[in-house]
């Protein structure tokens, strides 16, 4: 299978890369500064360019069958909703390219999973600190959820840099008071490749936490 991801130079992206690789995929990393992809493989291909560049993307986009968007933004306080618009460009370009499935990550806490956040993430970390962030993985959700392509939007919890364990609960539900909110890089970038060969999740938004 032929994968292209984006964001691929962030934390997430940079797992999916890795682990993408030991799975046998061939990988094609869309990065705006490709200098950033230290890991070299005869499967991965490096492709520079910019993900609100629309012709950039569409030739990018071609000859791949699945599309993983981890597209992230160097500050939470970030207003230019590089998220959404990318993510709007990158839909354009798989559906002129006949290419259907998509998997991108938002995060725990947007739209109605809000209720599975602890009170003072929701109630004072967001509305002060994350508000621009939240705003932008709406819009993002909704130009996926608009699309018809074959979706599943992953929404992770508070992201660390912990190591891979394989070991968490991903599921739909807006009631769970047993997940610490908190999930690695690596256990993300796990759940979201296991999507490639798993329709469960199809139009789906699972929250994946520890």
């Amino acid at each position: 299978m032929n994968i292209i991801i984006f964001g691929s130079t962030g934390g997430t992206g940079q797992q999916l890369i890795k682990q993408a690789l030991e799975k046998g995929y061939s990988v094609s990393a869309f990065a705006r500064s490709p200098e950033k992809i230290i890991l070299k493989h005869e499967k991965l291909k490096v492709i520079k360019g910019d993900v609100l560049n629309l012709k950039s993307v569409e030739k990018a986009i071609q000859n791949h069958d699945a599309v993983l968007c981890s597209i992230g933004l160097p500050s939470v306080m970030d207003k230019s909703y590089l998220r959404a618009q990318g993510t709007k460009n990158i839909i354009q370009a798989m559906q002129g390219n006949g290419i259907n499935r998509l998997i991108c990550q938002s995060a725990l806490g947007v739209n109605e999973s809000s209720n599975l956040l602890p009170f003072y993430y929701k109630f004072l970390i967001i509305p002060l600190f994350m508000k621009y962030l939240y705003r932008d993985h709406e819009l993002q959700e909704t130009y996926i959820k608009e699309s018809k392509l074959k979706w599943t939007i992953i929404r992770p919890a508070v992201l660390t840099n912990n190591e891979l364990t394989g070991k968490y609960q991903h599921r739909i539900e807006t009631k769970n008071k047993s997940i610490t909110a908190k999930i690695s890089r690596a256990d993300t970038a796990d759940f979201m490749l296991k999507q490639l060969t798993d329709e469960s999740y199809f139009y789906k938004t699972p929250y994946v936490s520890y």
